[in-house]
């Protein structure tokens, strides 16, 4: 007997094997303030990236812009929405594959991020994304953002243990690369 899911049809045990990366940290910092971080674009720009347009909302904007000054399409998660949001317990995005990666950048996955009070004014932070597709650039998109997503999450408990992150030098070492001639082949 195959068991199928109740919203898709999928046998359950396909959906067991769901590929989907999740990442947790504790966050010095009450469930309030981290869901600030989470959707304001200020709260964004105190601890993922430089520049964004956050507009809290089901279909809202979730634009995180790590290269300001790239041209439209390089600039990082453009065109992202709020799918869902649930305050101070739940949101929901598309996102996409970093430029580099043509081939699925067009394509979007899900991620959600989910916060629980955890005693002492802390807050447990679960990230999950899910939506993969398999081999190429999909595995390349999994393993690059298996590792982002930790560094996102460690830049968030530094941000509340440490203060907001100080963008100034990456701004300008992101300005002094866009500047410099292109190196000529020999």
């Amino acid at each position: 007997m195959v068991f199928l899911a109740a919203s898709c049809g999928m046998p359950v045990a396909a959906l067991a094997q769901e590929r989907m990366i999740v990442k947790q940290v504790l966050v010095k910092a009450p469930v309030e303030a981290v869901w600030q971080a989470w959707t304001t674009s200020d709260g964004i720009k105190s601890f993922f990236a430089p520049d964004a347009k956050v507009e809290a909302r089901a279909d809202g904007a979730f634009e995180i812009y790590f290269n300001p000054y790239g041209a439209p399409g390089t600039k990082g998660a453009e065109g992202m929405r709020f799918l869902a949001l649930q305050p101070q317990r739940m949101l929901s995005f598309t996102w996409n594959a970093p430029p580099h990666l043509a081939e699925v950048r067009g394509q979007r996955t899900s991620v959600t991020v989910r916060m629980h009070p955890a005693g002492d004014g802390q807050t447990q932070v679960t990230l999950s994304h899910s939506g993969w597709g398999d081999g190429g650039q999909w595995d390349q998109a999994y393993a690059y953002f298996d590792r982002a997503w930790g560094n996102v999450l460690a830049n968030l408990q530094k941000r509340f243990s440490e203060g907001p992150i100080d963008w100034t030098e990456w701004l300008k070492g992101l300005r002094a690369s866009m500047d410099a001639p292109a190196k000529k082949p020999l």
